[in-house]
């Protein structure tokens, strides 16, 4: 499996080694570029003309020069390549960089689409590092929140989820020190200072982030179902979502709904998400498909918009 941080892009900076770019605060013109070339070309790697590319990206309020300059690093990075026939240049994603976009675009577009079944156990995983290894520990670290674990303690971390191959080989690369995982039940000693395992994550900060998605989106909602969003528009607000939502994955780690507080919004978020993006999806993939035509003077071949659905089935 994937990582969804080889989603870097498709998300924070959460995993080391992804080529993709760091998320920073906003949205970077690295990270726009990627997100519009996926967004309309990701199953087969259709050709994006430059001009086309950077006609998008400042659309989406970019300028022109930080525009070409993100797709030159992209294309350094292994995430884009060129082709050039004369004067115009088109670029299109690696093999490696689909592979990593799809796996991201998978793993968030299944996100909360099914209630879990919890057996009341949680997995621990101890460990120890001595402090001269700082790098280690973050990497260790890094990984265990990416794997949906929480620190309890500094050194004990827990998770809700079963233990799998997936997470044993995860953790196994980057176990540099002395490490215990167990699966284990919680008893509730009632005492003043008790920590319940729940308490390493906190659920009332996350149920902010939701708010904040639902405060910014669901204004909206009425002018896309009435579809009033057009052109540039529905690009920069089909692109500006998926910036937004794809980070809940990562702030909720889907949690047993008989551990968090009654109503809690992570239902209702996908159901506006989807709302959203595939209901901008038609007006959305015009818009690209007519400026690269403007731009390569030709038939934009293999633009389509991805669909919740299509980015889940792969």
């Amino acid at each position: 499996m994937v990582s969804p941080f080889e989603i870097e892009e498709i998300f924070p900076d959460v995993a080391a080694g992804s080529r993709l770019p760091r998320r920073q605060q906003g949205a970077s013109a690295q990270g726009l570029a990627v997100t519009l070339v996926a967004d309309y070309t990701l199953p087969v790697r259709a050709w994006l003309p430059s001009a086309a590319l950077v006609a998008l990206l400042v659309e989406s309020g970019v300028s022109s020069g930080a525009a070409r300059t993100a797709i030159s690093r992209l294309a350094r990075r292994g995430v884009l390549e060129s082709s050039r026939d004369g004067r115009h240049s088109s670029y299109r994603l690696t093999s490696d960089a689909a592979d990593e976009l799809s796996a991201g675009g998978a793993w968030i577009a299944r996100f909360g689409e099914q209630a879990r079944v919890w057996d009341g156990c949680w997995t621990l995983v101890a460990f120890s590092l001595p402090e001269e290894q700082r790098v280690q520990r973050r990497s260790l670290r890094a990984q265990l929140r990416w794997l949906g674990f929480a620190p309890l303690y500094d050194g004990l971390w827990v998770s809700p989820d079963s233990w799998n191959t997936m997470v044993e080989g995860r953790l196994s690369a980057v176990a540099f020190g002395s490490m215990t995982v167990f699966r284990a039940g919680h008893v509730d000693l009632a005492a003043a200072g008790g920590r319940s395992p729940v308490d390493a994550w906190d659920v009332v900060a996350i149920a902010g982030h939701y708010e904040d998605f639902e405060r910014q989106w669901r204004p909206l909602l009425t002018r896309v179902r009435r579809r009033q969003v057009t052109g540039a528009a529905a690009v920069r607000a089909r692109t500006q979502i998926m910036d937004s939502y794809r980070r809940i994955p990562l702030l909720d780690p889907q949690l047993p709904t008989e551990l968090l507080p009654a109503g809690w919004p992570r239902a209702r978020a996908r159901e506006l998400f989807i709302a959203v993006y595939d209901g901008l999806a038609e007006p959305a993939e015009k818009h690209v498909r007519a400026t690269v035509a403007q731009a390569a003077s030709e038939t934009a071949a293999g633009i389509r918009a991805q669909s919740v659905a299509a980015l889940a089935a792969r």
